[in-house]
């Protein structure tokens, strides 16, 4: 796992690799403009793009100097205006600034009335201002700001979009930020990454890293990670060569109701293909052809309700327990989620409209079992714990919430959030757009008690879930495009997902 460290310990870590590995500090922003370099030029090489840099004053602007001289000496045309930012220049940006000079004309914008003019088919390289910033910005970087958003160009920022706060929210200054296509995050992920509200600014964001010394990052205290493919490996399930059914678990799923039925068939599927051993469904009877029809290999519970759960199925059998696919918000339901939640000694999981019968009964978080899963979307999360003014602050309320009632919230969307009762915060690497039909959510939570049922622990289950599914809807969209999938293509390829993580 990556972690996720504020701007304070980014700037620890930076003068510990100077003092530790030791290098200079010009050497090491050498090698992180290198690193952008390298892959700005894997992405253009074969058209030789025209780019045109704006570098501020500080460390930053320094990064994109330094980049400029690279593409130039690539052959690159290259245009350099530099941003007089104050009276001062950080040393590392003075001697890239001397070094290019050697090489070109760089032309000073120290006024507002010498703003450039740039042709609209040049690549803009935004080195302004970077990550290190406690300020919205004013004076002359804003108006380079706003002439770099009103043109047309594509721009590609460097470490964050200038004018973009790392570590809290930057909508009360959305206006004063750089809208960048890509950005290329340097030596550390920022927290700004992960939330949606900085998708306007960010673009499709790159990790560059920059080879900070491993004993400072081993020792980093962090609550955030930013998860990997790798990190997955250990915590797969052994299938042994005498084992049986039995071995790998029993999972109970509770969903259904008149007309939601086919939730009840996602979830029931993707549990299928979760490993566990037995699945059963407990549903409304008006469900039961369905289930059976579309999920052969799962056993069925039958409500006495006609249209919707009403009553719990005796327990005893089971591993591992999901409660909410589909299952209607009828008062009847509501007291056998109210039962089972006072009942249940196994691992359970609640979503969909098990969450909203929560979101009306509130004193019931307090009761959940300890480690309990919640798998809100950012509506139902809204519904349950109450709405926040940004990203950031509903980022903190999901960790206030998972520490009060001692519940694994997974908080759905683009990076999804994993947060545990400690207060760690782990965000998901896999998934795509094409992932946001209806019934994904079934899917995901049929996955995490398939998982569950097979003993893997809560946080494990919650974080392979959540990367299983998301990895099978980054192949569903390789082959189907992210426009033509729908939810049920995630559990259809969840074997392509396996076998991916299961060999590399």
């Amino acid at each position: 796992m990556i972690k996720i460290p504020n701007i304070v310990q980014i700037r620890e870590a930076d003068q510990y690799t100077i003092k530790h590995e030791p290098v200079s500090s010009i050497d090491l922003m050498e090698r992180a403009s290198k690193s952008c370099f390298d892959w700005i030029n894997a992405k253009f090489q074969d058209n030789k793009q025209n780019f045109v840099v704006f570098a501020g004053s500080g460390n930053n602007g320094g990064d994109g100097l330094a980049i400029a001289r690279m593409l130039i000496e690539k052959g690159y045309p290259v245009n350099v205006f530099f941003v007089k930012l104050s009276d001062s220049i950080s040393p590392d940006c003075e001697t890239n600034l001397s070094r290019l000079k050697n090489q070109i004309n760089v032309q000073t914008i120290n006024s507002i009335d010498n703003l450039p003019s740039f042709a609209v088919d040049s690549i803009i390289i935004d080195s302004l201002l970077g990550s290190g910033i406690s300020r919205e910005p004013d004076g002359l970087v804003l108006k380079v700001i706003e002439a770099i958003n009103a043109a047309k160009n594509k721009v590609i920022s460097i470490d964050l979009p200038s004018g973009l706060f790392a570590d809290h929210s930057s909508v009360n200054h959305k206006s004063k930020i750089v809208k960048a296509d890509i950005t290329l995050t340097i030596g550390a992920p920022k927290l700004a990454l992960f939330m949606p509200e900085s998708n306007e600014f960010c673009g499709d964001w790159f990790f560059i890293p920059i080879g900070l010394h491993n004993d400072y990052l081993e020792q980093l205290s962090t609550n955030n990670f930013f998860v990997e493919f790798s990190d997955f490996k250990n915590i797969l399930p052994q299938r042994k060569k005498f084992s049986h059914k039995g071995t790998y678990g029993h999972a109970l799923i509770m969903a259904g109701s008149k007309g939601k039925t086919g939730a009840a068939v996602l979830a029931t599927q993707s549990c299928l293909r979760s490993g566990c051993g037995l699945t059963t469904i407990h549903c409304p009877a008006s469900s039961l052809n369905i289930i059976q029809t579309a999920a052969p290999e799962a056993m069925v519970s039958v409500d006495k309700n006609e249209n919707c759960i009403s009553e719990i199925p005796d327990l005893n059998q089971f591993s591992a327990i999901a409660f909410g696919p589909g299952c209607s918000q009828n008062k009847a339901t509501a007291s056998a989620l109210k039962f089972l939640i006072q009942e249940t000694k196994v691992p359970l999981v609640i979503d969909a409209d098990g969450l909203n019968i929560l979101s009306g009964n509130k004193t019931w978080l307090a009761f959940l079992p300890k480690n309990t899963i919640l798998t809100p979307h950012p509506k139902e999360f809204s519904r349950l714990f109450g709405e926040t003014k940004n990203d950031f602050d509903r980022l903190d309320l999901a960790i206030k919430s998972a520490k009060k009632y001692g519940c694994i919230i997974i908080l759905k969307g683009a990076y999804t959030s994993i947060i545990t009762p400690q207060g760690h915060v782990f965000f998901n690497c896999s998934g795509n757009p094409g992932m946001a039909t209806g019934g994904s959510g079934d899917v995901l939570t049929g996955l995490i008690v398939g998982l569950l049922s097979q003993g893997i622990e809560q946080l494990h289950a919650a974080l392979l879930a959540v990367f299983l599914h998301g990895l099978s809807g980054d192949i569903a969209a390789s082959e189907l495009t992210q426009e033509a999938m729908k939810a049920g293509d995630l559990a259809d390829y969840l074997p392509n997902a396996w076998s991916q993580i299961m060999t590399r």
